[in-house]
Order: structure tokens, then sequence, then C-alpha cells
């Protein structure tokens, strides 16, 4: 049986790696992504794999570097007038796109303006955007209604939904729609023709990219391509995944299982690089469209019974790789606070049947998704089911795969259509570091991020700290937006942790930031 095993693995390896395309002397970087991918919209979701895929065939005008400094990327230089209301950005000379046309102010403003129906940061940004004209080909201008302290920190945002430049007939695909045509801005080029979806997303270097000069920082700088093709290798299975990192089948596994770790480190051929210093927080979510969380007495139930602890050493294990932070921003950054997290930072069994008990809850089957292919978050769903049946809810526990997850997840049906009322994710640190970045604080009714809260005051609250021009007031109103998000329960964070990448050692050049970018790598 095992050697049956053994034959079919090396059958289906054979079969990835020696793809038809794959010419002879090619320099070829294999990577297992963190899931398979199978939504090339990076507008349309804010799932991180397709923010990856994002990132190989777009560009965008600013990024962030390392230090969390915004830096022009596609933009050559912008001014702002003296009342801060008018802002002109010119684009550098050069820039094409994947089919030679170049990229114009035009192009700009399509893909902005699709963006901006989509993701949190830039649907605040549009709500204070008054109108955006291009001047030229390569200068567009954008007035404000009033000053907006926000308005670099939203074109230059890192992660999902990333402001990426895309071809104007494409940008203007309705907003609510995916998009068909995949002509990208950036640095890679997509080979639809070689996609084999569950299996292989191919990669090839745009001969034609122009990078900037400055090195490589976060998303900023120099985007230079010293392979010839990416290929994105599918693996579902973490030991599986394992086993090919140290046979040389794979270079790069992006987000290991956390058991695997003591392995990698005893092998002498396989690297552990963190590229995400600041790591990532986990939370849960609930479905507020739907019973029984459409009641915010039954989600105060649910946060009294989250521990915090019970999820980090059941997903990560590792103490050094993982810390408690009871706050909606990540511990050590700007707006960390305690403040109103009594819910959370002290679990108390007894209070959440108390208060589910208060609630009227009437047994509503509460339906978890748990993703069973997505290792670094496939434990949290199993340790809520089990929080939350002792609280008293009744509790079904749905496995599927995490792209399955990724399109149930926009679904506001009922439970009984195909709906559902909780999920787990992890954010990258740096996507929820202030009330407008992070998502999950968006309660701006059904075109808020999965979930769909809708609460007047924490969009004022938002809308605040987006007017705020000094750092007092803005860490005030971060306060006072968390503690509103509490008492209306938005999410619950159930803790920070980590997952580096493993890597062989023979890969160098890696980006540190925020996650892994597929620029400046090389294979010796």
């Amino acid at each position: 049986m095992r050697l049956r095993l053994l034959l079919v693995l090396a059958g289906f390896f054979a079969l990835i790696l020696c793809g038809p395309a794959s010419a002879q002397g090619e320099k070829i970087l294999r990577i297992t992504p963190q899931s398979n991918l199978t939504i090339l919209d990076p507008i349309w979701t804010t799932a991180y794999i397709t923010r990856n895929h994002g990132y190989m065939i777009y560009d965008t005008l600013f990024g962030m570097d390392a230090k969390g400094g915004i830096r022009p990327q596609m933009v050559d230089k912008y001014t702002v007038s003296k009342d801060k209301k008018t802002w002109t950005f010119t684009l550098r000379e050069g820039l094409a796109f994947h089919d030679g046309a170049t990229v114009t102010s035009e192009d700009v403003i399509a893909s902005l303006s699709r963006w901006g129906k989509r993701d949190s940061m830039g649907e605040k940004l549009m709500s204070f955007v008054e109108s955006m004209e291009a001047i030229d080909a390569r200068s567009l201008r954008v007035k404000l209604t009033e000053p907006y302290g926000l308005v670099l920190e939203s074109l230059g945002k890192p992660s999902s939904n990333v402001p990426f430049i895309m071809p104007k007939r494409v940008a203007e695909t309705p907003a609510d729609k995916q998009i068909d045509d995949y002509t990208g801005s950036g640095p890679f080029i997509f080979r639809k023709d070689e996609w084999k979806p569950g299996e292989k997303v191919v990669y090839v270097k745009n001969p034609n990219y122009q990078p900037r000069p400055e090195p490589p920082s976060g998303t900023a700088g120099g985007k230079r391509v010293n392979v010839d093709r990416v290929e994105w290798v599918i693996i579902k299975d973490p030991q599986t995944q394992a086993n090919a990192l140290a046979a040389g089948e794979i270079d790069v596994i992006e987000a290991p299982a956390h058991e695997l770790y003591a392995s990698f480190k005893a092998d002498k051929n396989i690297q552990v690089v963190e590229t995400n210093p600041l790591g990532y927080q986990a939370i849960l979510r609930f479905n507020q469209l739907q019973p029984p969380f459409d009641n915010p007495k039954v989600r105060q139930a649910a946060m009294a019974a989250m521990n915090q602890l019970a999820f980090l050493r059941t997903q990560v294990g590792i103490p050094e790789m993982y810390r408690t932070c009871f706050s909606v921003y990540p511990c050590g950054t700007a707006y960390a606070t305690e403040v109103a997290m009594d819910f959370i930072a002290k679990p108390d069994m007894k209070r959440a049947q108390q208060l589910l008990k208060d609630s009227g809850y009437d047994g509503t089957t509460v339906v978890i998704m748990q993703p069973t292919d997505l290792a670094v978050i496939a434990k949290l769903p199993v340790v809520a089911a089990q929080l939350l049946r002792q609280a008293g809810f009744k509790v079904d526990m749905q496995a599927m795969d995490w792209q399955t997850l990724v399109s149930r997840r926009a679904k506001k049906d009922p439970v009984s259509q195909g709906g559902w009322n909780i999920f787990l994710t992890v954010w990258a640190s740096v996507d929820v570091m202030n009330p407008i970045s992070n998502s999950a604080l968006n309660a701006a009714c059904d075109k808020t991020w999965f979930g769909w809260p809708c609460d007047k005051a924490l969009e004022d609250l938002r809308d605040a700290f987006a007017r705020a021009d000094d750092q007092k007031s803005r860490k005030t109103l971060a306060e006072k937006t968390q503690a509103r998000a509490m008492e209306i329960g938005t999410h619950v964070p159930v803790g920070e942790y980590n997952f580096p990448v493993a890597a062989r050692k023979n890969v160098t050049g890696f980006v540190i930031g925020f996650f892994l970018v597929p620029w400046n790598l090389q294979k010796h």
C-alpha cells in the first residue's frame, strides 16, 4: 500500500514539474502557495491567495515599505494643494500593460473607481472624492470635498483589497462581477493556457516591465525578476508539502503547518524565513444578517465564550510563535488598546451561558465553515465549535476547501439556502492597523466585508478618524471605535501568531515586509 502511494505521488509530481511549456535551461521557481487559486479577481475578493495572484501580474500607484512608509511606485511625482483638497499625480514614463498598451491616467481612474466600490479603505476614500479627471495621458487630478488624512495610505495599502491598476476596459467591469481579462501591469504575466486549477498556476517574467531603481522593501521599491517562470504547485496535504520541499521538488512553502517547523529546522537544506515580522491576527466573524447572530445579545454570549489561549495552543502550539492580544488593532502598533475588551480578555463560560439564556436564543443551529486545506487556520473552527457548544449553542461545523469557503462567505442567503453563520480567518497585521483599513470594523451595512454589520455610530467614528489630522485625536477615536465595535459585536479577535515560509537554502532574496512577494527572489 505504501509503495502504491509513493508511485502515485511520484506520478503526480512528474506531471506537475514537467510542464510542456518549460523550455530547457529556464530558471523556474516552484512555490506551494497557501491554498488553491480559483478566484482571479483581486478586487472582487479579499482572499490572500487572490491578492498574491494580483501582485504577480499587477502594479500599484504607491507601495508601503517595511517600516510602513508610503512610497511612489507607478507614480513618478505628486502634489497636493495648500487646502489639501486637490491631489495631482503623474505616472512614470514607460509603463505598459502586458499587451503593450501604455498605462494611462484613464486606466488609473477606472481602476480606482472599481476598487473604491469593493475595498473598505477605498470606499471611505471615495466618500471624500468630489471628482477624478485625466489632465493628460500621464497625469490625473483628484478633488476632495474636504481634506482627508489617509489619501496616500489608501492608495499605497499593501494588502486586500489592493488598488491594482488594470486596463480601463477591464476596470469598467461592474464591481460585483468578476473580471475575465487578466492583462496586467506588473512584473509577471499569467499563463492562463497553462493554468490547471487544483494543480498548477504559471507566471512568466514580463520582459517589458520597468522596475523602480530603489531596493525593494515591503511592496515598495524595485520589483526585479530573477527567474524565467514561477510555478505555483498546489499541494493540499501539509506533510506531502514538506516531503516535496525536502526532496527539492518544490523550492518554497508559503504557509507551512506549524507542527512541521521542527523538522524544517533540523534539515540542513531548508531555511525558515520570516517575511512578515508583524505576524497575523486571527478573528472570528459573525453573519449579522441571519439568525441567531442577527441578535446582538447572542453575539455577546458567543464573545464571552471565546478563549484566546485555547485557540492559540490548538492552532499553533509553539509558544514563541503566538501571543494573546486583546485589541482589534495588532498589539505593539500605534492604536493597540484593551479598552472595552472585557468580553474576550476574561473568558467566562458561566457568563456566556447566562447571556445566551437571557438573549432568548431558540436553539437555532450555528453553521461554522471549516477550511480543511489551509493548515494555518484549519484548527481555529474546531476550537470555536467546542467553546460555543459549552456555552449552550447548537453547532454544525461544515468542512470544505478554502476556495469554497471564500465563495460561500459572500452569500447573504439563509443557511438553509447555502448561507453561513461563522467563519474564522487571519489578517496580516498591516491590514488591521487602524479603523479604516480594518475591514472587520466597516459597519456600512450591505456594502461591508462579509458579515455585514450595520451601525451608523460606528461609521461616524470611522469618518471622524479619517478626518482627524493629529495623532492624539486619532488615538482617542481608535479607542472609541474599538469600544463601539465590541458593543455591537462586529467580530472577535482570537489571538496573534506567525507562520514563516519554509524554503530550500538555495533560494535567496526574500523581501521582508508583510507577506511573501515574488520579486527579488533568486534560485542558485
